[in-house]
């Protein structure tokens, strides 16, 4: 009996230790995954999660791994360091969903004119202009983007407090100007001249030439004169009204970021106009008659204007109010006398403006009047006979960079007798 006993403890006793073994493993593995996850910041440091209020971290999660290293204290940037990258500057964008109307709101107030101006707002399309205004000051509001790379490439100081929105591209397609459109469009605050920052280059190079822009209705011929201005080195741009708006997406497209190269004045009345002039400012109207105009000594109407053909004078409006002031003896329809001067001869003694009309409405009678008064003339750029008259952004550009040719060799002339002294 003694002997069964023994037989039957001996194995009791082995079996002590080994559940004791395995109850060991098992609280060891429960406390592995008891441990708190740890955070990865962008940089590869790893920290711990803070545990709960009132628990204590246990001695295993309190063990650092062997591969990785962890400072006792977590990385704190100071406050006057910028964010280098997107995911240290904090910012969010939301992704719109199917039918989300945010981005045809937008667009079909940015493409009228009438709520353009009341609201204050307009369209940017493309990274370049995007760009190109951003660096000027301008205050961008709303980017729609198909891409979230295009929003990284732009200045992160820039977006802050900016509402993003990532949208398919098959809508900013459809919203687009573009031919190829680059799946960025943004809504930025109608820029004011006084507030923006421009190029020191371009200041550098400005010129006391000024450019007045009045009854031009084509949105390409504009942008192109803006283009011209910015590249001869004008110092202002002047917009009376009846002109086309200088902000709308086809002018912004066809000025190529001139928008924010050179102050430009947008809707003046013709009373104003004197008060964005320099002192002694001369105004000389830009005659595209060729040589018929300058052939003619009479007071018509057409040599006045971009119209000189005979059978579409009694279409201009001077020529109507010529007629009516024949017949009421009213004085209000009368001309101003200019003299007629070729664009290549000097005109830049003083500080000039010069007057653009455009090709099918021509001059106004203000522009004439205020020629007069400041001593200004026409500046006649000749074409052979027969030809039709000049482009309306083409005269402008020739006057332009002659004007600049001229004030180049001015500034010669006035270093070498400053050098000879």
């Amino acid at each position: 009996m003694a002997a069964l006993v023994k037989r039957v403890g001996w194995p009791a006793r082995l079996l002590v230790p080994v559940v004791q073994t395995w109850d060991f493993d098992a609280r060891r593995w429960v406390r592995a995954l008891r441990r708190s996850p740890v955070k990865v910041f962008p940089s590869g440091q790893v920290v711990d999660r803070k545990p709960g209020a009132g628990k204590q971290p246990g001695k295993a999660a309190a063990q650092a791994s062997p591969h990785v290293q962890r400072p006792k204290q977590p990385l704190q940037v100071p406050p006057s360091q910028a964010p280098s990258t997107w995911e240290e500057s904090g910012l969010r964008y939301d992704k719109a969903l199917p039918g989300d109307k945010r981005l045809s709101s937008v667009m079909t107030i940015v493409k009228s004119r009438p709520f353009r101006e009341k609201q204050g707002k307009i369209l940017l399309e493309g990274r370049r202009l995007i760009a190109d205004a951003l660096k000027a000051g301008a205050v961008p509001k709303v980017f729609f983007f198909s891409r979230l790379e295009y929003i990284k490439e732009l200045p992160l100081d820039k977006l802050k407090g900016v509402s993003l929105i990532k949208v398919k591209f098959e809508d900013i397609k459809d919203w687009s100007d573009l031919v190829t459109p680059q799946g960025i469009m943004g809504i930025f605050a109608k820029p004011d001249h006084v507030k923006m920052a421009y190029p020191e280059t371009q200041l550098h190079h400005s010129l006391p030439l000024l450019l007045i822009c009045d009854n031009l209705r084509d949105p390409g011929n504009l942008g192109t004169i803006l283009r011209s201005a910015a590249g001869a080195g004008c110092s202002k741009v002047l917009l009376t009204k009846g002109c086309v708006d200088a902000w709308e997406p086809k002018v912004l497209r066809a000025g190529m970021g001139a928008h924010f190269q050179v102050p430009i004045i947008n809707n003046l009345d013709w009373e104003a106009v004197p008060n964005y002039l320099p002192t002694d400012t001369r105004v000389y109207v830009a005659d595209n008659c060729g040589l018929y105009a300058q052939a003619q000594t009479s007071n018509k109407a057409s040599d006045h204007g971009w119209v000189c053909d005979r059978r579409l004078s009694k279409f201009h409006k001077y020529e109507e109010e010529e007629e009516e002031d024949l017949d009421t003896g009213a004085s209000k329809g009368w001309l101003p006398e200019l003299e007629v001067q070729s664009y290549d001869l000097d005109w830049t003694e003083a500080p000039a403006a010069v007057v653009i009309g455009g090709e099918t409405h021509g001059v106004s009678l203000e522009s004439l009047q205020l020629a007069e008064s400041t001593g200004g003339k026409r500046l006649l750029v000749p074409v052979v006979p027969g030809v039709d008259s000049l482009n309306s952004a083409m005269a402008a550009s020739i006057l332009l960079f002659e004007g600049k040719r001229q004030l180049r060799l001015r500034m010669e002339h006035l270093s070498r007798d400053r050098s000879y002294h």
